[in-house]
């Protein structure tokens, strides 16, 4: 039998057993929230004892690690046992695909998965699973297929798993409360029992939690959700795209900096260990092209070797095109300008066209020395030298600029067997030696221009 909700005042509270836009206790507009009766909330227990800081035990954060390095990375190092995540993106991105693949490789390690879905029925599961998994399906993976969370917390408490994922929050509902699925109330209760779940008692367990994301690009119900979980993973990419980025927007178990990447293969989601590999254009010897640049940008604590394209074109119009697909275009149009007045070059009549391969959106002003070097060498239909990478910013007054963690940038060239780098005039200590890569400082744009195309 269902318990009948009543509607609370977060201000004064008073009890209706309808909403009103009107509290009649206080007279507050739009604060009666809907809500268990007293008697019948579960969260009137007994107050726990408060205890000593000293003497409590601080915890181990103790870690399931998959075999995808890059949703390791992304997370901190792995699944905090007693956590609740929640993952978020927009339709088609790969959410489901990802936490299948997350569960299997977590089953296949000797834990117990409870993979429960409102979305999907226990067929449609089980022929993704087939599809991306193929024989590699772990024998411990229970699925349910049912929008009531009643349901799953009573076969949480009959299948004792250790990682339980839900797809998605805001299709699933309590039957205590009278509200559809999705609504705030449903929504936060639903997220305060999993919660609970995962952080009561002696059994620690991972939960982790789908979130429909909005046109606003926000998860969609309360901000409240948010601030509830341990960790926010977003996923960006287009659903007609290969590359996918993973980052965290809240993590209390790791930094939210990091950043880790995936291809969306016919197989489901493959992890990109080494990015770098797959933002740079393989080219045989002797296949230099013109337009192409390359530089190191820092996603987290790692350095990406990315590769910068642009073409440049005759305009038939009074306003010539100026796009950036990887940066925005007030940046593209300062570092036209600052190549026009202190490079040289004429563009007022070109079109100016700017991509990144792998579609990889720029964050930060390391990558301006290269943007532009890639469009003086399609002007000049003259090619960079495919061991050359540029790591500077560039000044209005054509001046280079340092950047951050410069040395950890150019000691990933080094690894890579790049033998030139062009930055700014003392970005690095000159004692700093590298194995194979050598460093080129130089002060202005017009240096580095007439150095790298000898004009």
């Amino acid at each position: 039998m269902k318990t009948k909700a009543v509607f609370r005042c977060s201000r004064c509270g008073y009890e209706s057993p309808k909403w009103a836009g009107k509290c009649p206790g206080c007279d507050a507009w739009n604060t009666l929230v809907q809500s268990l009766p007293r008697e019948n909330n579960k969260e009137a227990k007994d107050a726990k004892s408060p205890r000593r800081l000293s003497e409590l035990s601080s915890g181990t954060n103790e870690r399931i690690v998959t075999h995808m390095e890059e949703f390791n990375r992304v997370l901190g190092g792995g699944i905090v046992r007693d956590s609740v995540t929640i993952l978020t993106a927009k339709p088609g991105a790969g959410k489901s695909t990802l936490l299948l693949q997350v569960a299997a490789d977590v089953a296949a390690q000797g834990y117990k998965v409870l993979y429960a879905s409102a979305e999907e029925s226990d067929s449609q599961i089980k022929g993704r699973a087939d599809r991306i998994l193929g024989n590699r399906q772990a024998g411990n993976i229970w699925v349910l297929a049912d929008t009531g969370m009643d349901n799953v917390l009573a076969v949480v408490k009959k299948a004792d798993p250790d990682l339980v994922v839900i797809d998605s929050i805001q299709t699933f509902a309590l039957e205590a409360y009278n509200s559809r699925p999705g609504s705030p109330i449903q929504t936060m209760e639903c997220a305060n029992e999993l919660v609970r779940l995962a952080k009561g008692g002696e059994r620690p367990r991972a939960v982790i939690i789908v979130g429909q994301m909005t046109k606003e690009d926000e998860i969609a119900g309360l901000r409240a959700l948010e601030h509830l979980v341990d960790t926010v993973l977003i996923l960006t990419g287009e659903s007609g795209e290969e590359l996918r980025e993973a980052w965290c927007s809240k993590n209390r178990f790791g930094s939210t900096g990091e950043m880790g990447f995936f291809s969306m293969t016919d197989e489901g989601m493959r992890s990109l260990d080494n990015p770098s590999e797959f933002f740079m254009t393989g080219r045989t010897e002797g296949g230099e092209v013109c337009g192409s640049a390359l530089t190191v940008i820092k996603e987290g604590t790692r350095p990406i070797i990315v590769e910068i394209e642009s073409l440049v074109s005759n305009s038939f119009t009074p306003y010539p095109a100026r796009i950036g697909e990887c940066l925005r275009r007030d940046q593209l149009n300062t570092l036209v300008s600052v190549l026009e007045q202190r490079g040289g070059l004429d563009l007022y009549n070109k079109n100016v066209v700017i991509k990144t391969t792998g579609g990889l959106l720029f964050r930060e002003q390391a990558v301006n020395l290269a943007t532009i070097m890639s469009i003086v060498s399609s002007v000049k239909n003259i090619p960079i030298p495919p061991d050359c990478v540029f790591i500077a910013d560039v000044g209005l007054t054509g001046e280079l600029k340092k950047v951050p963690a410069l040395e950890g940038r150019i000691r990933e060239l080094d690894r890579m067997g790049f033998e030139r780098v062009y930055i700014a005039r003392d970005g690095i200590k000159p004692s700093l030696k590298f194995d194979r890569v050598e460093v080129f400082q130089r002060n202005t744009l017009r240096e580095v221009i007439a150095e790298v195309f000898r004009a």
